[in-house]
């Protein structure tokens, strides 16, 4: 958190700076003696660039304080660190479930309902109650029960 926090005060640093360097370019092209117009500023260009430089500002800050708070460094931050020290925890997935296929074709049938003709999607949405209450109470009377 802290080297990203780092990276983006750089990141909001050039935005500022290239803003600075935008208002001056748009000041000196705009200038026409000949033609007697007083120099303009380019308002899109140099609102974009300082709005983006304040989101950048807005980003490291909040990394900054969420470094300060967590109290200890994120294996990221470490030189000595693995990959796989970083990984938290995903879940419970079941390798041998059918029913998220099931899930899936009920969304498309659904879908290919509301596109071709209204009444598909009547057995879509059927289906896809039926596959979800599968999918949720698959391992509700033991391991492997069906």
């Amino acid at each position: 958190m802290g080297t990203n926090a780092r990276l983006f005060s750089i990141l909001a640093g050039f935005f500022f700076v290239a803003d600075a360097i935008y208002i001056v370019w748009s000041l000196l092209v705009s200038a026409r003696p000949a033609a007697q117009i007083a120099p303009e500023i380019e308002w899109v260009g140099t609102v974009a660039l300082g709005l983006t430089g304040l989101l950048a500002l807005l980003i490291a800050f909040y990394l900054g304080r969420i470094h300060k708070s967590q109290g200890g460094e994120l294996p990221e931050d470490r030189l000595d660190a693995n990959i796989d020290d970083g990984d938290a925890e995903q879940g419970f997935f079941s390798p041998w479930s059918w029913w998220p296929l099931v899930l899936a074709s009920s969304a498309a049938l659904t879908f290919l309902g509301l596109a071709v003709g209204p009444w598909i999607s009547f057995f879509g949405v059927a289906i896809f109650l039926i596959s979800i209450v599968g999918w949720i109470f698959e391992y509700y009377r033991g391991y492997f029960a069906r």
